[in-house]
């Protein structure tokens, strides 16, 4: 008979997620695909074969062209009016609850699985924020947060901010100060502690609603979207003179949550007359194209693997858009991923700033900084915390486990 009583420990990502366990005093991380540890939060929603695909086969699917509906970075929604709207999916009337809630399940599933203990409780990773200190959002998106454990199973939730479950998992030595710098696919977190023989003190949390899918749209709308016509001139339908194409499709189109709800009847009506009456409708024609074929997970993925080379140095970094026509392409050469993060920078740097005024410490009595999260590899990161923490010591925790590590700790206890 399986065991019950142990809590689980839970990282639900933005872009991706993991949940592990403690026995016998060590973190188990659970086998949530074949060899892997961790899976992309991610859906597919298969039309033929009228199955819900989840983590890599979601984006397989996608990939390969089949017929269905894909989603990824739903944590963004929590604590909008999306999650609880009903939108008919495989002739069912699913709300993001019910979807968040069936990912959640597919993790207990195989925890249970892989453990052979029956899990009814859970501690979660949630960023500082989910929108903003002050945003009368922040109570809803934890409470939609549990609603979607309770649909999936579990009896009880405890929620632990991301960066002080990294904080937990931090292995530092005894008597140091250090700072997390938690940057994910949505938000980016901070907490500074102090290491003692009991365990980490946490002296401060602060968080701002920035991630990799926020580095993401940037680079799309400043590299991509102008070759679908970002910028071009329309003629009035009425009148002499022309005006700019509305900028907003271009930044649903780049907007990883927003991209499922964008292939509507209207909006295709609507990017057809832009065309017809273009001054350079060959650019708009390809808007329309992404959405007549549904591409824009396609170039969103296209997007974060030209951000991924350009970031490993590569000097000759493109965007390939074959997707949408063959032989397209953005260049994207450091100087521009430089200039599309800049604003980015100077908000983490803020965000550093701030969680060092909310515990009274100056930069100087930071030992150690450490990254976790997969976006905290965009060299743009430890280059903005090493300019404002130029004394301590810089590195890099299992940037995609850490946190689910510092989860199963606390679950253990």
């Amino acid at each position: 008979m399986a065991q019950r009583g142990q809590a689980l420990g839970v990282d639900f990502g933005t872009s991706n997620s993991a949940a592990g366990v403690a026995q016998d005093g060590r973190v188990r991380l659970i086998e949530l695909s074949p060899g892997q540890t961790t899976i992309p939060t991610t859906f597919f929603f298969e039309f033929d074969m009228r199955e819900i695909l989840i983590g890599d086969p979601a984006n397989a699917a996608l990939l390969e062209g089949a017929e269905g509906r894909f989603m990824r970075a739903l944590k963004r929604v929590l604590g909008t009016s999306l999650m609880h709207e009903k939108r008919r999916l495989l002739n069912e009337q699913l709300t993001f609850v019910d979807i968040i809630g069936r990912f959640l399940r597919h993790l207990k599933d195989r925890a249970e699985a892989d453990t052979g203990q029956v899990f009814d409780r859970a501690v979660s990773g949630r960023p500082v924020v989910f929108h903003g200190a002050d945003d009368p959002r922040e109570r809803q998106a934890e409470d939609d947060l549990r609603a979607c454990y309770h649909a999936a199973g579990f009896q009880e939730v405890e929620f632990l901010p991301e960066p002080e479950a990294a904080a937990i998992a931090s292995g530092v030595v005894s008597g140091e100060v250090g700072l997390i710098v938690d940057i994910g696919g949505g938000t980016s977190d901070f907490s500074l502690f102090r290491a003692g023989n009991a365990g980490v003190t946490i002296l401060a949390n602060h968080g701002v609603r920035i991630g990799g899918t926020d580095f993401d749209r940037a680079i799309s709308i400043d590299r991509v979207m102008p070759l679908l016509g970002l910028g071009t001139e329309i003629r009035k339908a009425m009148g002499a003179g022309t005006l700019p194409a509305p900028k907003s499709i271009f930044h649903k189109l780049a907007t990883w949550e927003e991209i499922p709800f964008l292939y509507t009847t209207q909006n295709k009506r609507m990017v057809a007359e832009m065309t017809r009456l273009a001054e350079d409708p060959g650019t708009l024609s390809r808007l329309g194209a992404v959405l007549e074929h549904e591409l824009g997970h396609e170039l969103a993925f296209a997007v974060e693997r030209g951000k991924i080379e350009a970031n490993s140095g590569s000097a000759t970094a493109q965007i390939g858009l074959n997707v949408v026509e063959q032989g397209l392409f953005a260049d994207l050469p450091e100087d521009a991923v430089t200039a599309c993060l800049a604003a980015f920078a100077e908000d983490l740097d803020q965000g550093a700033i701030e969680t060092l005024a909310r515990a009274g410490l100056s930069a100087e009595r930071v030992d150690r900084v450490i990254y976790v999260g997969g976006s905290s590899l965009m060299t743009m990161v430890p280059d903005t915390m090493k300019a404002r923490f130029p004394q301590a010591n810089h590195s890099f925790a299992e940037v995609f486990t850490a946190v689910a590590e510092g989860l199963a700790i606390a679950a253990g206890r």
